[in-house]
């Protein structure tokens, strides 16, 4: 009797369950019209907030420098996806192996043109926030995507390696473009938060097969960055 009491006990528990389950499921699909948007409360607001970003740069791009700087980066989100933002790129560059290579073994130097400073305004969107687990620990995070119009200063050898015999100098150059980048980042707390970022630079600027011509140049930098908001 025992026996047959407990195992009558079970089938109603599966019976129990599998109703439970269904019931569940008519209920999430009792209005196939309505969208979810937002499974989880978001803990990290933008909208009306004012962030800082200083970080590090390293490029991506020259051939023949050794590429580093500092970033710096200011915004304000109006929307809880729209920001405006402002940015700032300065470059330290060096002669690399490659650059050494080229002129022992060719006794000559390559055409280098490298960035010295860049600034851009753009737009930020960021559609895209949420967690992950990491150590028992929840961290939260946001991955953007931005657009905006740069002014790239930069100098190049491009007088003097057309001829053979002048030394190797530099002049400043001044070009008009724009950027596009992406970020994800990471939330420590409320008002500190830290990320990786790529930002694309697009510009015209000539090259010494034509100097007279500009053509499409690209720059790659890769910023690690600790940020502030308020």
């Amino acid at each position: 009797m025992l026996k047959l009491l407990l195992i009558s006990g079970m089938l109603l528990l599966a019976q129990g369950t599998r109703a439970g389950e269904e019931n569940l499921y008519d209920f999430l699909w009792l209005d196939p019209d309505k969208a979810v948007y937002v499974l989880q409360n978001k803990i990290h607001k933008k909208e009306n907030t004012i962030y800082m970003d200083v970080g590090y740069l390293t490029n991506l791009t020259s051939a023949f420098q050794d590429t580093q700087g500092v970033a710096v980066k200011a915004g304000w989100y109006f929307h809880e996806e729209w920001a405006i933002e402002g940015l700032y790129l300065g470059y330290d560059n060096s002669n690399n192996d490659n650059y050494r290579n080229v002129q022992l073994i060719n006794e000559s130097v390559p055409f280098v043109r490298r960035h010295v400073a860049t600034t851009g305004l753009g737009i930020v969107w960021s559609p895209f926030y949420g967690k992950i687990n990491t150590f028992n620990k929840i961290v939260y995070f946001d991955w953007s995507f931005g657009v905006g119009f740069a002014k790239v200063e930069t100098e190049s050898n491009l007088k003097s390696v057309r001829d053979a015999a002048a030394k190797d100098s530099y002049t400043s150059e001044s070009h008009s473009g724009g950027y596009l980048k992406s970020a994800v980042k990471f939330h420590y707390n409320e008002h500190v938060h830290i990320g990786v970022e790529w930002v694309g630079t697009r510009y015209m600027a000539p090259g010494p097969k034509n100097p007279k011509v500009d053509k499409m140049r690209s720059n790659n930098d890769l910023i690690f960055q600790i940020g502030f908001s308020y």
